[in-house]
């Protein structure tokens, strides 16, 4: 197993993400391992010491912060594993008084080595070892994170359910989450032979009763005249799009104006159904959707309450710095509704943001430290801002809204959208803007003959006009390959082979498709064979309005649920002293950083041989 993987499963697979806005991670410090603090104290956490190593080990194990050491970034991160290891300190010495039987912990232990094929004693001894670790030094984080994992559990269960109130809030600010299925009322045919099918589909196209064709000749729901589902009140019942075979439900499913599909082949077997009635997704009435509301409402109250509790931990935390290498600052860097705003919080969401963590990758810290400075912490910082903002704004609109503060930020602006409606005209510019998306590639079924002669490729171009390709090809000497079903630009065919194809306007008739022109690849001469060509197409607005309408009401309510958030929280006027702190750090950082010595002008310099060695200076005497 991969070192850094398997560091990875014995220090962090126990590790407990609490998700209450932000994911705080606890997991053991180092000396609780042991059952003693060993090496050097770096800080001290309410009397409990944490040491350097610890520190400089949470960092090593973490890519983003390790990628650097030097400039506001560095600081930016050594500040970052300070609070997170305060957090950690602060969370494990509150649940020194849960009990955890040895039982328990066995339990954990053996399905983490199950997990992980580690069921040789030795395997897993070797692997413990890798890290530094003992069987009973693995077992004493399993016991600590089974008691975090214990209280947190407690904290959940001691939270009041969810009022009706609370429920009905969030019902009627998400109602969009809890939608029926689209479903149609029809009916279809299924036949084994496509000729079949196609005579059929021309009959139906001609009036003729489908209910009695699929009674005569459907091998499925014949006895109900082809219905989909059971014939209700004299007509069949509702089905969603899952009832039929993939590509038979998106072709039925597109018919949002009722009629038939054409001949649809899934599984060796051919489809023709009947829409007679599209039903649209409609919201769920409360009563319905209420116990799917009430997990997701219970779920943000309990997040809430370990969010509370995990701050009432810091809030009396006395922390003393013992090696000033690790002293870091943790200034306000915003105000709102008597609440402060911490820079290490702004600075953990940077760190944990994944386009952050690939910047990284491209390009150089400092350069990285200037955009993240410029775009990131900024938008981090008012995003910090409205959540604390958000329970205050609840509370002065009177709504019932419960959870993290994220959580309730989300449902004040949900809140400030709820009379958010798009027009005709709306669709039509995003259809207009987006055109691309709804156009169809060509596709076609291609069959390759190659030969190693031109005069042979181009003799069999010109005498194949019925019959079997393959048969044909091989007769003439070509070395034939099934392609299979091609879409234009797949990769499936070469450049030359894909333009032969979808671009070239001389495909000529044969059998029961089209051959390409003789194309040279490499150094070999092909004939492609063409059926089932369907040209490229753009869908109509019509064809592709309802699925545009979500869409483009979703970007609506997000615009002005956030131009509605973003003005109450302005009534309560926080303040942002984000520029002033990153002013300070970058001061700091800078008298921090060592001085190279300039050099001394009037230093004699060495002189240079010709074969670029240096004399030493002579000296008078």
């Amino acid at each position: 197993m991969n070192k850094k993987k398997l560091v990875n499963v014995l220090m962090g697979v126990l590790a407990l993400l609490l998700v209450v806005g932000m994911a705080y991670q606890f997991t053991p410090n180092l000396g609780d391992l042991f059952g003693k603090q060993t090496g050097t104290p770096a800080l001290t956490v309410n009397g409990t010491t944490v040491t350097v190593e610890q520190l400089e080990a949470a960092k090593r194990q973490n890519p983003v912060l390790s990628s650097t050491d030097t400039g506001v970034l560095g600081d930016d991160f050594k500040t970052f594993v300070v609070a997170q290891q305060v957090d950690q300190t602060l969370v494990s010495n509150a649940v020194k008084d849960i009990k955890v039987s040895r039982s328990d912990v066995d339990a954990k232990v053996k399905e983490v080595r199950a997990q992980n094929n580690l069921t040789d004693n030795k395997a897993w001894t070797d692997a413990l070892q890798g890290v530094g670790l003992t069987d009973s030094d693995y077992r004493k984080q399993v016991r600590q994170s089974l008691a975090i994992e214990r209280r947190v559990d407690e904290i959940k269960k001691a939270v009041p359910a969810a009022t009706d109130a609370e429920l009905q809030a969030y019902y009627d600010l998400n109602q969009e989450k809890y939608q029926t299925d689209a479903r149609i009322q029809g009916r279809q045919i299924v036949v084994a032979d496509k000729a079949k099918a196609q005579d059929l589909l021309k009959e139906l196209r001609g009036g003729a009763d489908f209910a009695q064709l699929a009674g005569a000749n459907s091998t499925e729901f014949k006895d109900r005249g082809g219905a989909l589902g059971p014939i209700e009140n004299g007509a069949p019942r509702p089905v969603a799009q899952v009832a039929l075979p993939s590509e038979v439900g998106a072709a039925a499913f597109a018919l949002k104006d009722g009629g038939l599909t054409d001949v649809v082949e899934s599984g060796g077997k051919f489809y023709i159904v009947k829409v007679e009635k599209y039903l649209a997704p409609s919201a769920k009435p409360f009563a319905e959707a209420k116990s799917d509301v009430a997990t997701a409402v219970n779920a943000s109250k309990q997040n809430a309450a370990v969010e509370a509790w995990v701050e009432s931990l810091r809030k009396d935390a006395k922390i003393e710095f013992k090696d000033l290498n690790w002293k870091v600052e943790d200034p306000t860097v915003a105000t709102v509704a008597g609440q402060n705003v911490r820079y290490s919080q702004v600075i953990e969401q940077v760190v944990q943001n994944q386009q952050f963590a690939s910047l990284l990758q491209q390009v150089p810290a400092e350069q990285a430290s200037q955009l993240v400075n410029g775009i990131l912490k900024p938008q981090v910082v008012q995003q910090i801002i409205q959540g604390y903002a958000a329970p205050t704004i609840a509370e002065r609109l009177k709504l019932n809204l419960v959870g993290t503060r994220q959580e309730i930020a989300q449902g004040v602006a949900a809140y400030g959208a709820r009379n958010a409606k798009v027009t005709d005209a709306d669709l039509q510019a995003y259809y207009t803007e987006n055109k691309a998306q709804f156009e169809s590639p060509a596709s076609a079924t291609v069959s390759e003959a190659s030969f190693n002669d031109q005069a042979k490729a181009v003799a069999f171009r010109g005498s194949f006009t019925r019959g079997d390709f393959v048969s044909a090809a091989s007769k003439a000497g070509g070395t034939v390959s099934e392609r299979g079903a091609v879409t234009a630009g797949d990769g499936k065919l070469s450049e030359e082979l894909n333009a032969a194809v979808f671009s070239a306007k001389s495909l000529k008739d044969a059998a029961d498709g089209s051959l390409s022109d003789v194309v040279k690849v490499g150094d070999r001469y092909s004939v492609l064979y063409v059926t089932d060509l369907k040209p490229a197409e753009t869908k109509s607005f019509a064809e592709v309005r309802d699925q545009i309408e979500p869409v483009v009401l979703g970007q609506k309510k997000s615009s002005e649920g956030q131009t509605f958030l973003d003005a109450q929280v302005k009534t309560l006027k926080p303040t942002d002293n984000l520029k002033t702190v990153l002013a300070a750090q970058e001061k700091r950082v800078a008298a921090q950083t060592p001085k190279t010595p300039a050099k001394d002008s009037t230093d004699a310099a060495p002189d240079t041989k010709t074969d670029g060695s240096a004399t030493p200076p002579t000296s008078d005497k």
